[in-house]
C-alpha cells in the first residue's frame, strides 16, 4: 500500500504513553505532524525530539498536535518522555505495522549490517484527514523549523 498527497491518510489505533488506545481520526479538526523516528533516547532521535518539545507552543497555535511514533515499547517511551520532558504522545508500534502502512519501514544498513527499521519521516496531515505533506528521510538538522514554516504558510 502506498499513500500519496492528496490522499486520506490511513487511519490507524496504537497504544500512546497516556494509557490511550490513540487513533489518527481522532484528532479531526486539528493538523497532525505525524513523525516516525527509529528509536528513543540516541542522539538524533532525541534532539529531533527535544526540537518538537521546544517548538510545541508554536505548532500548537497553529492548531497543530505531534504525534511520535517509533517501534520502542510504552515503558521506553515513557523514559525518554520523563527524562526530556517531551509534551506530546508518543506510540508505539511495536509490531511495525503503521510505519508499514506509511512506507517507512525500511531495509537500513549500519556499520556494514543491514537490519529493518524505521526512515526517519514527517507527515503532515490537514484537519479533514489528508495528507498534505510528507518530508522523508528526514535529516533532523533545520527539519523542525523547515515543517512550522511550511504550517504557517499553509
Amino acid at each position: 500500500m502506498s499513500i500519496n498527497t492528496g490522499q486520506q491518510a490511513p487511519d490507524f489505533e496504537l497504544p500512546a504513553n497516556n494509557g490511550q488506545q490513540v487513533k489518527l481520526s481522532d484528532f479531526k479538526e486539528k493538523k497532525v505532524v505525524l513523525y516516525f523516528y527509529p528509536k528513543d533516547m540516541t542522539p538524533a532521535c532525541t534532539t529531533q525530539a527535544c526540537d518538537f518539545r521546544d517548538k510545541h507552543p508554536e505548532f500548537e497555535s497553529l492548531n497543530a498536535v505531534i504525534l511520535g511514533v517509533s517501534t520502542d515499547s510504552l515503558k521506553r517511551h515513557e523514559k525518554f518522555i520523563d527524562k526530556y520532558s517531551l509534551p506530546f504522545l508518543l506510540l508505539a508500534d511495536e509490531d511495525h505495522a503503521v510505519s508499514e502502512i506509511y512506507g517507512v519501514w525500511k531495509e537500513k544498513s549500519m556499520y556494514g549490517k543491514t537490519f529493518m527499521g524505521i526512515e526517519r519521516s514527517t507527515f503532515l496531515i490537514d484537519e479533514e484527514g489528508v495528507l498534505v505533506k510528507e518530508w522523508r528521510k528526514v535529516k533532523v538538522k533545520g527539519h523542525i523549523e523547515e515543517a512550522l514554516t511550511y504550517l504557517k504558510e499553509h
